[in-house]
């Protein structure tokens, strides 16, 4: 097992900055804003040949009663109750404050090793620095700088030093992660503390609540999986605050990081066009998708199939997809969901063989041909897969730039019925056959410049042959005799 280490501390003194570092990521959302990170946060880190486990948590403030700041001390409070090891984070500027004491104190109940982290000491007497944090009574501090580095490795090194070398653990390859999305406040962090069984994430009645990707680890029917908890996406006219912008990406960068995504709908609110811009990116992203109608509880037969006839008409492009109308609060459906997931990722990750691929094209053009382009029919000749996740067809042919979009999609209809790709886009790549010689050039002595460029053969005198003389004069005629007596 990983060595489990913690990062506490109050609100704003550096423990993102520290999780970064640690796990040589940018995962963890760092801004100079109090109050920012709110859920517990996980990440993979290695020293040498020892891996561990760092968790980023919300400022902690003991004393909060009600409201956020309260939730965010109960995930703080219960990082700690698993924790191997505690990282207290305080800050070097600032000086020791009441609420550190007040950490302190809980830590001290805690009964975990804690190891008291002065950040923020770069340019400064580490002597000095560290002097007042020997009040808190948990042990020599530790200075260091998240942000430039300085005292991290060291650090580390003292934290793991107890721990010894962990037995090899899975392959990360084996493990599915799956990506949770949608509008804010439709109950994405309801549903994965309704899967995991424990108020894992904080789930809050108040939209934005998640500002992070949270990746959260478990277990379920023998196989590993990965839940990421995202921010809601609202339309990006919306969007002003810049902590926001920067959850829209990390959402966005959790779809293209996971293997499924479950897109999540409100069905006490109507579907907008935001539900369907985040179902596009998905598609483009090439993700494999399931689609959860949440809080369908309580919902009359009328108003049921009002939705549903909105869902085939403003999410017809889904088609491919598996629907599940379940409510995240009471647990209901939750189960025909991951059904779907696992069905889903096995279809997006299915090996197909190259001889049925291509008897499935030869049957589907017997059965309907691709129509003319003008004089040129497209031939079809044969497919074989070109990729996974989401897969991809590639097939061989002549005229192929010719085929119609309609002819695409019904192409896309049939290999996706014969090989039960339901769950995931399906991608149809025509590869155009060509003459290879087309663009080659004929050899340098073989080639023959076109008359119009040939220059005109210089013109010679050819002797002329003189006559040869005459040997002999022609003999002169006789003369005629006279007959006269």
């Amino acid at each position: 097992m990983k060595p489990i280490i913690v990062v506490v501390g109050r609100p704003n003194v550096g423990k993102s900055t520290l999780f970064n570092r640690l796990t040589k990521t940018r995962d963890a959302l760092v801004a100079d804003i109090p109050g920012l990170t709110r859920d517990r946060h996980y990440g993979h880190g290695k020293l040498g040949s020892k891996p561990y486990l760092v968790v980023d948590t919300g400022g902690f403030e003991p004393l909060a009663k009600d409201g956020i700041m309260h939730e965010m001390a109960r995930q703080t409070e219960q990082a700690i109750a698993e924790a191997d090891a505690v990282i207290f984070v305080v800050d070097g500027r600032t000086g020791i404050t009441a609420l550190d004491k007040e950490i302190a104190n809980k830590l001290r109940k805690a009964e975990r090793p804690v190891f008291v982290t002065v950040n923020k000491a770069e340019g400064m007497n580490q002597g000095i620095v560290i002097a007042d944090f020997h009040e808190l009574g948990l042990g020599e501090p530790y200075a260091i700088s998240a942000t430039h580095g300085e005292g991290v490795r060291g650090l580390i090194e003292l934290v793991l030093d107890p721990f010894p070398e962990p037995e090899e653990s899975e392959n990360e390859n084996d493990v599915l992660k799956v990506a949770i999305v949608g509008r804010p406040n439709v109950g994405k962090s309801t549903m994965i503390n309704a899967l995991l069984g424990e108020e894992r994430v904080i789930a809050f009645d108040q939209p934005g609540t998640t500002r992070d990707a949270i990746y959260v680890d478990f277990e379920r029917g023998g196989k590993h999986y990965t839940l990421i908890d995202t921010a809601g996406l609202r339309r990006k006219g919306k969007v002003f605050e810049t902590i926001e912008k920067f959850s829209v990406i990390k959402t966005l960068q959790s779809i293209e990081d996971a293997h499924v995504v479950i897109l999540v709908l409100d069905a006490q609110q109507d579907i907008s066009d935001q539900d369907a811009h985040i179902a596009g990116f998905i598609v483009e992203s090439g993700r494999a998708l399931v689609v959860a109608v949440n809080k369908w509880d309580g919902l009359d037969p009328y108003v049921r199939d009002q939705l549903k006839g909105d869902l085939e008409a403003k999410l017809k492009f889904l088609d491919f997809a598996n629907f599940h109308y379940v409510s995240a609060l009471k647990g209901q459906g939750l189960e025909h969901v991951f059904r779907s997931v696992d069905a889903a990722y096995k279809a997006a990750t299915t090996d197909l063989s190259t001889p049925q691929l291509t008897r499935t094209l030869i049957d589907a053009v017997a059965k309907q041909s691709p129509p003319r382009s003008g004089i040129f029919r497209p031939k079809l000749r044969y497919a074989h897969q070109g990729g996974r996740n989401p897969p991809v067809i590639v097939i061989h042919g002549n005229a192929l730039d010719k085929v119609s979009d309609s002819y695409r999609r019904y192409l896309e209809h049939v290999f996706r019925e014969v090989f039960k790709l339901q769950g995931t886009p399906l991608r149809i790549q025509f590869n155009v056959s060509t003459n290879p010689f087309a663009d080659r050039k004929a050899p340098e002595q073989n080639r023959r410049k076109p008359k119009a460029e040939e220059k005109p053969r210089p013109k010679t005198k050819v002797p002329v042959k003189p006559k040869p003389e005459a040997t002999s004069r022609a003999k002169p005629r006789p003369k005629a005799r006279s007959t006269s007596a």
